[in-house]
């Protein structure tokens, strides 16, 4: 196939040179991550391809303030009241790879938006993240990101109820019922799918590490490496999530983030993996001789005192709290500890200028952007009021639930009023329509009678 050229100029460089690597590429995918972390887009064939990377193109800034099932809810006025007026769509520099489980072959990019006087859009979760950024970037600090995601293989085939069902084994045919956690057997069984993950990953420049058989039947965990980029290193975890989604349905299976499919079985969650970088390249959290630094005690006092704020972005959908449960390695404190994996903050092993904080409260269901800017602002507050996280942690803290903390969805968003501390990081008027929207997302969920309910009351009536 030979290059089109749309009508008012050459390609960019960009394009051209991957053209040339790819003449097949039939269309071109626009991607962004909304806030309930769908990714939404357009799809342009690839004539026009260079129009878009020199010029972009419009769309409703109200995309980003959807619900799950794509509904507008006119969130704190922003859809209906305000007419839905379009920004303009930047691609982000970088981000044209290809999409190699696609059937036909595609190209995509991943968007920004600006308004019209070129100011990034306010509501845009990527936007709200870097606004915290600059944050550490005026003390001179860069925080250093690694995200790790726990997801489910589930077979096309449902329960009558909708409920999944683990995969049938490549090899055996059977499904598996018991948890094989680190099953080197499992990671046979579907090590063909397994590896064209890493290999998309590599073709779209996602650097991953690690693949783990997990918890439970069907659950695996990919981890992806260390970057210096908070921004980079976010778009890499929806890009990753996309890539998984992709190449499970090209092998007959779903691929699911949902924080807790199964009541019985283990949930999957976000882990995040922060260091933060002096300008002269130095983790400020090694402490030396020291276990940790005065720095890393007080970005994790600042961490757990947002957390109670935070929960509404770290677990933000009526399945999320499924997955806080007692003794199962989810935690149910605000708490920190060495090398404990009870624990919200957990500081694993490793030398000095590896030293880092693993957050583990998010569900693999949150929006990585938001989830992050929520620990990158406990980060900044904790170090710029010099908190104090108290001693760590010893045993088992995930026994009991902590009162402090938000464990049922309404009483989450509460705690998001107009003078909340994460609204001075996240912005005030960002942190009032997430909660309008997630609200009515509520208010969706509780308008529909489940079937327990007949099952319980029609029996009592």
């Amino acid at each position: 196939m030979s290059i089109m050229r749309d009508s008012d100029g050459d390609l960019p460089a960009e394009a051209a040179e991957f053209l040339a690597r790819h003449p097949d590429t039939v269309a071109l995918d626009c991607l962004l991550a909304d806030l309930s972390g769908v990714v939404r887009g357009k799809r342009y064939p690839v004539a026009e391809m260079g129009k878009v990377l020199r010029s972009g193109f419009a769309i409703p800034g109200s995309i980003f303030l959807l619900d799950t099932q794509g509904e507008s809810h006119d969130p704190d006025g922003h859809g209906f009241s305000d007419g839905d007026p379009d920004c303009l769509v930047k691609v982000i520099p970088g981000s044209l790879k290809p999409v190699p489980w696609a059937e036909r072959p595609l190209a995509q990019v991943m968007i920004t938006l600006e308004t019209e006087a070129g100011e990034p859009f306010y509501y845009e979760p990527r936007n709200v993240l870097a606004r915290v950024v600059e944050r550490l970037s005026a003390l001179d600090l860069k925080p250093v990101v690694a995200f790790e995601l726990e997801f489910y293989l589930i077979d096309r085939e449902r329960h009558p109820d909708g409920a999944p069902k683990p995969p049938r084994s490549p090899i055996t045919g059977r499904r598996d019922r018991a948890t094989q956690v680190y099953g080197m057997g499992t990671l046979d069984a579907f090590t063909g799918m397994l590896d064209d993950m890493s290999k998309a990953c590599a073709e779209q420049d996602v650097p991953t590490g690690a693949i783990t058989a997990e918890y439970a039947a069907g659950q695996f965990e990919i981890n992806l490496q260390h970057i210096v980029d908070p921004l980079l290193a976010a778009d890499h975890c929806v890009m990753f999530k996309r890539i998984v989604k992709g190449v499970a349905q090209k092998h007959g299976f779903q691929a699911s983030f949902m924080a807790k499919p199964y009541l019985e079985r283990a949930g999957s969650g976000l882990h995040m993996h922060v260091s933060l970088l002096d300008a002269a390249g130095n983790n400020v959290f090694d402490g030396g001789a020291a276990p940790a630094s005065e720095t890393l005690r007080q970005a994790i006092a600042g961490t757990l005192k947002l957390l109670p704020e935070a929960m509404a972005f770290l677990a933000p959908n009526v399945n999320s709290y499924r997955r806080f449960l007692p003794d199962i390695f989810v935690p149910t404190q605000r708490s920190w500890g060495f090398e404990n994996r009870s624990v919200a903050l957990r500081v694993p092993t490793g030398k000095g200028a590896a030293r880092r904080i693993e957050h583990r409260v998010a569900g693999a269901d949150a929006n990585p952007y938001l989830a992050l800017a929520t620990l990158l602002a406990g980060v900044h507050h904790g170090i710029t009021t010099k908190a104090d996280p108290g001693d760590p942690w010893e045993g088992n803290a995930s026994a009991a639930y902590d009162d402090g903390l938000p464990f049922r969805p309404r009483r989450a968003l509460e705690i998001l009023t107009d003078d909340c501390a994460l609204g001075d990081y996240l912005g005030a008027d960002y942190v009032r329509a997430y909660r309008a929207c997630k609200e009515m997302e509520q208010d969706r969920f509780e308008a529909q009678i489940s079937p327990l309910e007949y099952h319980w009351f029609l029996q009592a009536d």
